[in-house]
């Protein structure tokens, strides 16, 4: 299975496709759609489309995995970041790939295990579990990249309600290291 997260945001889109195959997963394809700053916001949505509609077409995931809306402290923020959302999702949909959306928070703690993870915690983590070495990995590629790993652990193993150390050992084996 090939899943792509995505980061959405009008300066800086982030991108991260991962293939989960046979309980491993590699990163297959990341990166950031940078948008210049002086362009008007529909010319902005246009390219954020335009490059998510090309990564789609040149890794062809199984799944589409994106950050959902969360309300912040700036209305306009959120309310662009909303139609980064959009035009994402459109993306995905027009080329027939089934979505899914996760909290920052359901994210970080997929990942991380912690909710409340910093963006330095969960870039770490990417690196970690992907056995990457690109420590110098910008926080919108690596939130996405979270973002789909995400997703692959919901699709291996929904959400229960039993929380014991126990129950997580035995759902993510190969996230445990013995020393």
């Amino acid at each position: 299975m090939i899943i792509l997260g995505v980061d959405p945001g009008t300066i800086n889109t982030g991108y991260g496709v991962v293939k989960q195959q046979n309980n491993k997963l590699s990163l297959v394809d990341s990166g950031i759609i940078k948008i210049p700053t002086n362009l008007l916001l529909a010319q902005k949505l246009e390219l954020i489309y335009d490059g998510l509609d090309a990564v789609i077409k040149n890794n062809r995931p199984d799944e589409f995995a994106i950050e959902s809306a969360f309300y912040g402290k700036n209305i306009q923020s959120a309310m662009k970041i909303s139609y980064a959302r959009g035009v994402s999702l459109l993306a995905a949909a027009h080329n027939k790939v089934p979505t899914s959306e996760y909290s920052p928070r359901e994210v970080k703690k997929a990942v991380v295990g912690a909710g409340g993870a910093s963006k330095e915690q969960v870039g770490f983590m990417v690196n970690t579990l992907l056995n990457l070495k690109n420590t110098n990995m910008k926080f919108d590629e690596s939130d996405a990249i979270a973002i789909a790993l995400c997703h692959s652990f919901r699709i291996k193993t929904p959400v229960s309600k039993n929380k014991s150390w126990k129950s997580f050992v035995e759902a993510f084996p190969e996230r445990v290291v013995n020393n």
